[in-house]
């Protein structure tokens, strides 16, 4: 066995525990239903799948050995991930239009637009997953292999392409939820006439926060993305595992950072595992601006 192949096994089983666990509980909680966690639950969705394609695609790598299987599998994992960067997107815009329009957010206009979002999102994550199958591979062009077989040399740099496109935008998104934030601080500071300690430490707090979300994005999937770009099949494939590991974590440190930190979701968790709920536990129910 490939030790390789074992770890990314292994985060596949730990992906796909974490975010079953994400589905079942907005699934199970009748009370989830805001646009917000609507997004969370497609982000959880499409990082469950991808964590059972990794175990599917060890399982059919070292037990059943076919052509089809490794395209099927391949295909899978990138509509999966790819709908995972996409749901991120979409959960950064949501936050984006939570500030900018914070008094006609919860509008049947925004509910569309999330849905709107998360079809067109799917929608292109599941062609991305189907062109290696209809035919944009290498099996029969060995010259054409990318250091992802059996996809090609221009689907790899087509998917970098996107990422790098979700990457800006997601970096643009957030300096201005920064600048909103910031802003609102100082209107704030201006009607006390003074910024308060507690304000300043919110606002840093804030700001740190959506610097962390976006630096742990980036820095899971931006080795893998340069790498297709600029790596050779005839590289060791050392190199392809050493910056695929890092992308699978990003999809591990979601549920932490978009659910289990949510108060609605832990109270749902708390309910779940414990059959009722102790009123002396005090939770605050976030916005979907809150960051």
């Amino acid at each position: 066995l490939n030790p390789w192949d074992v770890m990314l096994c292994v985060s596949g089983t730990a992906i796909a525990c974490e975010n079953a666990l994400v589905v079942a509980i907005i699934c199970y909680s009748p009370a989830l239903r805001t646009p917000m966690f609507v997004l969370v639950g497609s982000l959880a969705t499409a990082d469950l799948l991808a964590g059972l394609g990794l175990i599917l695609n060890f399982v059919f790598q070292y037990v059943i050995r076919s052509e089809t299987v490794s395209l099927l599998t391949v295909g899978f994992l990138v509509a999966s991930f790819a709908a995972s960067v996409s749901s991120l997107l979409a959960i950064t815009v949501d936050r984006y239009l939570s500030l900018y329009n914070a008094l006609t957010y919860y509008s049947e206009r925004t509910v569309l637009c999330i849905h709107t979002m998360l079809a067109g999102a799917w929608g292109v994550s599941l062609c991305l997953g189907l062109l290696p199958v209809l035919g944009w591979n290498c099996l029969h062009d060995h010259t054409a292999c990318s250091i992802v077989r059996p996809l090609t040399k221009s689907n790899v740099t087509l998917l970098s392409a996107s990422f790098f496109l979700i990457f800006l935008i997601m970096l643009h998104l957030y300096i201005e939820i920064c600048k909103i934030v910031c802003r609102h601080a100082h209107q704030i500071a201006l009607q006390q006439h003074f910024l308060t300690a507690s304000h300043y430490v919110a606002t840093k707090k804030g700001v740190s926060t959506l610097a962390i979300i976006l630096g742990t994005f980036g820095a899971s999937w931006l080795p893998f993305a340069i790498y297709c770009v600029v790596g050779d099949p005839d590289y060791p494939s050392v190199y392809t595992y050493a910056t695929l590991l890092p992308a699978t974590y990003n999809s591990m440190i979601n549920p932490i950072i978009y659910a289990y930190r949510n108060q609605e979701i832990q109270r749902s968790m708390w309910v779940l595992f414990c059959g009722c709920f102790q009123a002396k536990v005090s939770f605050r129910s976030r916005s979907p601006s809150d960051v």
